[in-house]
């Protein structure tokens, strides 16, 4: 919009253009392939818009004005941004369009997903990948709002979490296993130990955690994790993510149920110990989820090699121990 809100025609920028270079309001007009009559109202108005004339008619040929000369140099900028900003929408399209979008779990984008995907890229030809790192329930809401075509995150039977409400479709890529853990004390045995008298300090995950929804729904059932042991436990800290249940495990300020895709290198170092003596343990599927509608065909092709049962990719889990 110009002076007195009066609207402005692009076309008329393109008219300027051409009158400025030809001199001639009929060359000028030919060569846009407009009627004269239309072409010279064009003129006029965008010189009504911008407030001046732009053009001296009493010269031969037709001159610039000032005014004109002025505005000719920045007009060709406002032009030239204009095209490339068409350009690199357009381009920006075309790779959204032509590349594979995820969310995972923090967990699981620091332990499974390089592995995951190089094995995937093995057999496909991905192109550019976009990879957002957040919480579960973070993750579920960029499914939800059509903003990622694949979630990557841990699932359980007993916890069903939005996606599997809302009925996405889902694979199950491999296993993990939460395994409770705490740093170790003297003679190498777990600071804070379940089955013992004393009741340990747990490390929880938070309401937006996936893996703190599987160990409520798991406390709730009627089983080792029941009710009454649940709230016998003190809860010292609370997170989102495992990797800093992690640290404060390691430093020796309680314990928790981490997966074993995250401890294992700590388990074998002595870092962190089994404080559940091999038990206590809650098995997990990581699970890919994908959008209900079409996606791009690279992203139908990743979902049909993840489909293929036993030939999909399923990178090993190493040091999982006995489960209960």
């Amino acid at each position: 919009m110009g002076p007195g809100n009066r609207p402005l025609d692009l076309e008329w920028l393109e008219d300027f253009l051409a009158l400025a270079e030809s001199g001639n309001f009929s060359r000028a007009a030919q060569a846009r392939s407009i009627a004269q009559p239309a072409f010279s109202r064009h003129i006029r108005s965008l010189e009504e818009w911008v407030g001046v004339d732009l053009f001296d008619r009493s010269a031969h040929p037709t001159a610039l004005t000032a005014a004109g000369k002025r505005f000719q140099p920045l007009l060709q900028e406002v032009l030239a941004g204009l095209e490339a900003a068409r350009i690199k929408a357009r381009a920006a399209h075309d790779l959204d369009a032509a590349s594979l979008s995820f969310a995972a779990t923090h967990v699981l984008s620091l332990t499974f997903f390089s592995r995951w995907l190089g094995s995937v890229e093995a057999r496909l030809s991905t192109g550019p990948i976009q990879t957002v790192s957040d919480s579960s329930y973070a993750c579920e809401d960029l499914m939800l709002q059509r903003r990622v075509q694949f979630v990557l995150c841990h699932g359980h039977a007993g916890a069903p979490g939005r996606l599997d409400e809302a009925q996405y479709p889902v694979r199950r890529l491999s296993e993990d296993v939460l395994v409770p853990v705490s740093a170790a004390g003297a003679g190498g045995a777990p600071l804070h130990a379940l089955g013992t008298a004393a009741a340990p300090a747990v490390l929880a995950y938070s309401e937006a955690s996936g893996l703190g929804r599987i160990m409520r729904a798991i406390q709730d059932k009627d089983s080792e994790f029941g009710k009454d042991f649940a709230a016998s436990l003190p809860v010292v800290f609370t997170a989102h993510h495992a990797a800093l249940l992690r640290t404060m495990a390691l430093e020796g300020r309680g314990l928790a149920w981490l997966p074993m895709s995250l401890v294992a290198d700590d388990l074998r170092s002595g870092a962190l110990v089994d404080a559940g003596a091999g038990g206590w343990r809650v098995p997990v599927d990581i699970r890919l989820y994908r959008q209900q509608a079409r996606m791009a065909p690279v992203a139908e092709a990743l979902w049909a090699l993840v489909s293929e049962g036993p030939d999909q990719p399923r990178p090993a889990l190493t040091g999982a121990g006995p489960q209960s």
